[in-house]
């Protein structure tokens, strides 16, 4: 079943708790902090029930007509379907909704292609890939313990208790779990969160293995939001980017939650609680995701410099024309990185396909350590140009400074006030409070880079490669080895 944007909006009216400070917002799609977002979301649930778009946005499967990026692939044309299904939801929003809707189903539609690693819950797995995927469920995710759980001789010591989530009492009907969990970007926007451990937890942690899936609304859960942006300004004039596409990064906390068996994963396992994601397709699924939403972002990133240069004719300048093209450049480079990952499409089970995974990896590391250069690239196009404009388009709505605005403010390239805009739109992306948390999120969005650099060598052929070298060396002796020469 698909879910229109209208639907969305009413399921999360579902008496949540989300506070910010000391605030417990009551609606999240009408406070001012969250409703435009809610309201990107919603746009992207009727973008996807368009049927004008349903060959590339949907399939068909048990009869029924479900979102593209719940599909199993079975071939290259299927992978190819669901990564133009994250190209259209990522150019919604430019590429700055990290964790839109088809990024966790992903996940979780690639454990589904390999239930069978789950063991004894392989059944509950399918299920839940089956709910999310007839009910169109928004699910974000939080799979990192918090920083204070580093150090767990320190609560031992104080008699305190670990703030991590950890099973703390188990019944015929489930399992209760205390702690806290991050990060949960986008789960204000969300319909469910699912819960797990991307990082190698000690043989001992048994306890915090646990792999599980909630509604946001569940009794004892809360969400704790960082500040947030999307009220920065009062017009989308001044701030396009950070008004509409800010989808909240939260602390999710358990209060003694009590999770029904039929959404436990894993539970006392802690090698499986993170094996799951490399023993299924569903990390090469979900990253897949980011490495084509991260290509919208640079595309806008890419076209919002070339039109600064623009601006003030510096793109006639050679060495501006060089910068230019070296972001295009990289741009290229990341699409056929993607496109690698199609071309090079790896078998996986009974019948199934998924993305090359050393391209997609190699992507993600490409991305994570390349951000901060091109937004530093932008930056040095836009120069002091972002910071000479008034403080906001109020200006505008009195007619003698607006009359003065754009006497003093246009150039020959381009008026007053399509330059402001313009500048406007560049500041979001290099200088605001967005703008700061986006570069954060780049860098760190797939974990540390030792952890994605961790990815690329674990999937390398080292045996392909020590095999040339080997080969290499095979092919020649040492003098010593040659007949008649000098012992």
């Amino acid at each position: 079943m698909l879910k229109t944007g209208k639907e969305h909006l009413e399921s999360l009216r579902d008496g949540r708790r989300v506070y910010i400070g000391r605030t417990l917002v009551e609606d999240v799609t009408t406070h001012p902090a969250f409703a435009r977002a809610a309201q990107t979301i919603s746009d992207l649930y009727d973008l996807k029930a368009d049927p004008a778009n349903s060959e590339v946005m949907t399939y068909v499967e048990d009869g029924e007509r479900h979102s593209s990026y719940f599909m199993r692939a079975r071939s290259r044309e299927d992978l190819a379907k669901r990564s133009a299904a994250h190209k259209r939801i990522a150019d919604l929003s430019y590429g700055l909704l990290g964790r839109s809707p088809d990024y966790v189903a992903s996940f979780v539609t690639g454990m589904a292609v390999s239930p069978e690693v789950f063991n004894d819950t392989a059944d509950r797995v399918v299920a839940y890939w089956r709910h999310m995927r007839d009910n169109d469920v928004y699910a974000a995710h939080a799979i990192v313990a918090p920083q204070a759980a580093r150090d767990p001789k320190f609560y031992e010591r104080e008699n305190l208790p670990i703030p991590t989530l950890r099973v703390v009492g188990e019944d015929d009907a489930g399992v209760i779990v205390h702690g806290m969990k991050m990060l949960a970007t986008g789960a204000v926007l969300a319909n469910e969160i699912w819960i797990g451990n991307i990082l190698p937890l000690a043989p001992e942690n048994e306890a915090e293995s646990i792999t599980m899936a909630v509604p946001c609304n569940a009794p004892g859960v809360s969400l704790w939001s960082r500040k947030p942006l999307g009220t920065a300004a009062a017009e989308e004039f001044d701030a396009p980017l950070s008004r509409r596409f800010d989808e909240t990064d939260a602390m999710v906390l358990f209060d003694h939650v009590h999770i029904p068996w039929e959404r436990v994963f894993v539970h006392n396992d802690v090698p499986l609680s993170r094996e799951l994601y490399f023993r299924t397709p569903a990390h090469a699924y979900g990253n897949h995701q980011s490495n084509v939403r991260f290509h919208s972002k640079l595309e806008l990133l890419v076209g919002v410099a070339s039109r600064v240069a623009q601006s003030t004719g510096a793109d006639q300048v050679p060495a501006v024309r060089e910068k230019l093209g070296r972001l295009a450049s990289q741009e290229a480079l990341l699409a056929g990185l993607i496109d690698g990952q199609l071309w090079g499409a790896e078998p996986w089970g009974d019948g199934y396909v998924t993305y090359n995974r050393r391209s997609m990896y190699a992507a993600m590391n490409w991305c994570v350590e390349h951000y901060s250069e091109l937004i530093d690239v932008l930056r040095e196009l836009c120069g002091g140009g972002v910071l000479q404009f008034p403080a906001d388009c109020s200006v505008l709505e009195d007619d003698e400074l607006r009359r003065t605005f754009e006497e003093f403010w246009h150039t020959p390239q381009l008026a007053a006030v399509e330059r402001m805009k313009l500048h406007k739109l560049a500041w979001d992306f290099v200088g605001s409070e967005f703008a700061g948390r986006h570069q954060q999120y780049e860098k760190f969005y797939a974990g540390a880079g030792f952890i994605v650099r961790g990815h690329n060598y674990r999937e390398a052929p080292w045996d392909h490669f020590h095999g040339i070298v080997d080969g290499l060396l095979d092919s020649y002796t040492h003098p010593s080895d040659v007949p008649g020469s000098p012992s």
